[in-house]
Parts: C-alpha cells; structure tokens; sequence
C-alpha cells in the first residue's frame, strides 16, 4: 500500500498513514505512536474562547406566617420572624463561548433563564459584566454582550452538517464549578431527540463526558472549530454516564442571524404547513420500507406550501438532499435553511415521490396579536392574551394554522392562575359567544354575570368549564 504524510492537529506534528481506500477523506491512526499525539496544542488555541458565566437573580422569599405575630414575638424577638427578609438571591453557573472579538457570547438559555445580573469569566480569571441581548427559548441558546473594549479571542463557527458518527471531539466547560475542563470523545449519533430540553429536537450526541456546569460551553472538532453548544445529559444521577447532547453550530448561526437583524425572536422560516409523526402504521399503509419522514397534517390556503402543490398526507422525505427521519428533524432543517432560500422538498405523495420547490418565508403576523392582560372581577383576571397568527402559534409551539385568542402567560396568584389556566391555552368560547380577538374577549371579561361557561384548547383537546 502507499504510503503519504498528513498534518495533525495544528500542522506541528506529521505521522506517516497508511493510504485509505478511495473516496475517504478522514485519517484513522494505525500504530501505537500515532495514538499518543497530544491534544493540547487544539485545546490551547480553543481554551480562551470557553468562558464561564455567572447569572443571579432575585427570588422572591414567602414571608413566615408567624411574622408579626405578638405572641410568637414575645418569646422568640421581632427578629425571629418579622425582620426575615422577603427576598434572596439565586445564582446558577455555567460555560459559554465568545464568537465575535468584540465580546459576543453565546450560551444556553436555561444558564440565564430569568437573570438580573451576569458576569462572564475569562480562562485567565478576569471578569466582565455582561448584558443579554437575545434569547430563543425553543433552541435553549441566549446571545449576551461582555461590557469590553479589549480584542477578545474568537473561535471559528463550523458546518455542523459535515460531521459525522465516529468523528473525535472535545468537550470544554466548567463542570460542577470546578474550573475550565476539557473532556475527550466522539460523535455518537445524530439528529438525536431529547424531550424537554428544546422543540427542535435536533441534537448531537457524544460520549465526551459533559456535566453540570458544562451548559453553554464548546464541543469542538479536531479543526479546532465550534460544531456545537452542550446543552445536557442523559442521566438518573445527576452526573455524566456517556450520552451527552449538543445544539448543532448550524442552529446557533440562526440565532446569530436574528441577532444581526435586530430581531427579537428567532426568525424561523415558515411555509405554512403543520406536520405529525408517520407511526409504523402509516408507514405500512404508504409502503415505506419504516417509520421516517413527515406527514402533512394541515395547510394554509394560499401560504407557499400550498402553491407550491403540497398536500395533505403527503410525507416529507428529504429536504436539499439531506434526510428527514422525523417531523422534528424537518423543523431543524427549515430552520437552518434560513429565510428567503428556495429549497426543494422531496415528498411520497400518492404513492409516487416528486421535487416540490418552496420558497421560504418569515411568518406572518396577520392578524396583529394585540397582546393586552385581561383585568376586572373575572375568573380569568391575570392571564395576559394574544392574537393567534402564524407568527405567534410558531412562537408559542402550536400549529401554525390554528387562529384564536391565546395564554401567553398567567400573572402568579392571580384569579387566572387560581382557576388553573395554563399558557398557551387557547380561548374558543365564553359564555356562548366564539371568541375572535384580545379586544372581544376583553370586553367579555368585563361584564358582570352570575356565572362564566368557557371552552379552551389546551394540547390539542376541548374541554369546557362552567364557575358559578
């Protein structure tokens, strides 16, 4: 076999490899001094771009029911139970990675979730004020801004699509607080689902060790480039057991986009088709080989997904050529794909597959939301409303077809919250009247009656509730 020299790592070290067969284009050691190569010249060049941050806010303290209570006072002091104060502070602590010199930070979301303050610690120890400039709740990413004038060092974004199951990486952090570490693996799997931590359910997944505190940092390939932003574990004792998930990079330059745009929300393309999963039944009844794809459940009359000829029940397969094997993987792949492209859309459609071509758009926010906080003596007093638009039902995770009124969020102990309604449900009728708009229903809950009928769509089922 021939022989032929490559450059490993940062190009210092050569080691003689044995030629691959044709078409490969990665490098495998072959002898034993080949696996002692070290890592630290990559983890030099990454090491400062990994920050830690630090997010602290206040929490509100529940006052002791013995406060100002005479009696109690007598015995124990004012001191005791009066004074207590009514407030603590909350701090939580996690990684980032700087990804503009000028001090552009990004991180995850649940690291600052809420934060009134957050500083940003350098690898050398210095710190820095920091402010939150963004935040995508549905992705788990937040952009923050370090308050510096100084040229600090970047790291290089890279294509997340290239990687591949087997590829080494390295993961860098602060887990458990102890200090900037750096943990070694490979790529273990792709397009991984991992409920609850974000909609997209896109991740990759590694077995370089990530644990708490780990959150926010870099997971870098041997190019010393970001692939992606670790997000979490899979774990029942709260420490690493070998499966750990990662934003793909790709889904971080859409964050960045947003943020470059002035946006205030991710802007997610939108084509105006809602999907579902394909079950193994509905794969056995399309004649797919197993369970993949996307099915379209529902389509906007004259959205660019219906001009462009899809249908209901038609099953998307691949988007640009690359696959989709479930409905959350064609999210993260429109998502990606950024807004204003045309894509072509690979689709099983009666039992024959065709190329749709789309165009993809930002969505609409028609009708405005008009989002107002409903007051007055009603049972819903504190639930704070908005107008459904494709824009707002994408926002909120809900089908982007749906229209209505919806819980955009619920003041606590309010009579809303008291009468157990959620965010995100939607209002469909109150008292015999079908509710169109914030203004109406507004107008609605300012009425006197002797009692309140109302019927809300809450995770896809109707209910109705009578309170008298």
């Amino acid at each position: 076999m021939k022989l032929f020299f490559a450059t490993f790592l940062s190009g210092s070290l050569a080691c003689l490899m044995l030629a691959l067969p044709a078409g490969a284009t990665k490098l495998v050691p072959q002898n034993k001094q080949q696996i002692q190569y070290s890592y630290a010249p990559l983890v030099k060049q990454i090491a400062p771009s990994v920050v830690n941050v630090y997010a602290a806010r206040q929490v509100k303290q529940r006052r002791s029911p013995f406060a100002s209570d005479p009696f109690f006072e007598q015995f124990f002091g004012r001191g005791i139970f009066g004074n207590r104060p009514q407030q603590r502070t909350a701090r939580s602590l996690g990684s980032g990675v700087i990804i503009g010199a000028d001090g552009v930070v990004i991180t995850n979301h649940h690291v600052i979730k809420d934060a009134d303050q957050v500083k940003v610690a350098l690898s050398d120890g210095r710190e820095f004020e920091a402010k939150i400039v963004f935040i995508d709740k549905s992705s788990d990413l937040a952009v923050l801004q370090m308050e510096s004038d100084e040229n600090l060092p970047a790291v290089e974004i890279g294509d997340s699509e290239e990687i591949e199951v087997g590829d080494i990486v390295l993961a860098i952090g602060n887990p458990f607080g102890v200090g900037q570490t750096v943990t070694s693996g490979i790529i273990s799997a792709l397009a991984r689902s991992q409920g609850g931590v974000d909609d997209f359910g896109f991740f990759i997944q590694t077995d370089a060790s990530i644990n708490p505190g780990n959150s926010g940092g870099a997971l870098v390939d041997t190019r010393g480039r970001l692939i992606g932003i670790n997000t979490s574990i899979f774990s029942r004792s709260g420490g690493s057991n070998g499966i750990g998930f990662a934003v793909p990079s790709n889904m971080v330059r859409v964050v960045l986009d947003s943020v470059r745009a002035g946006s205030s929300s991710l802007m997610r393309p939108w084509i105006g088709a809602d999907f579902q999963s394909v079950t193994s039944d509905i794969s056995e009844s399309l004649g797919l080989d197993r369970p993949r794809g996307a099915l379209v459940a529902g389509i906007a009359k004259g959205s660019p997904a219906d001009e462009a000829g899809l249908q209901l029940g038609d099953v998307v397969l691949e988007l640009d050529d690359k696959r989709v094997e479930h409905v959350n993987a064609l999210g993260y792949r429109l998502a990606t794909a950024g807004i204003g492209r045309s894509v072509g859309l690979k689709v099983l459609s009666r039992n024959e597959e065709r190329i749709l071509n789309i165009t993809l758009e930002p969505a609409p926010e028609n009708p405005p939301r008009d989002e107002i906080v409903l007051e007055g003596r009603s049972p819903f007093a504190g639930a704070k409303v908005a107008n459904l638009s494709p824009r707002v039902a994408i926002e909120r995770g809900l089908r982007s077809s749906r229209t209505g009124v919806v819980i955009t969020e619920i003041t606590p102990r309010s009579p809303a919250s008291r009468f157990g309604l959620r965010a995100n449900d939607i209002f469909l009728e109150l008292n015999s009247e079908i509710i169109r708009d914030t203004r109406q229903l507004s107008e609605i809950t300012n009425r006197r009656f002797n009692g309140w009928r109302y019927t809300l769509e809450r995770n896809g089922q109707r209910f109705t509730r009578v309170i008298r």
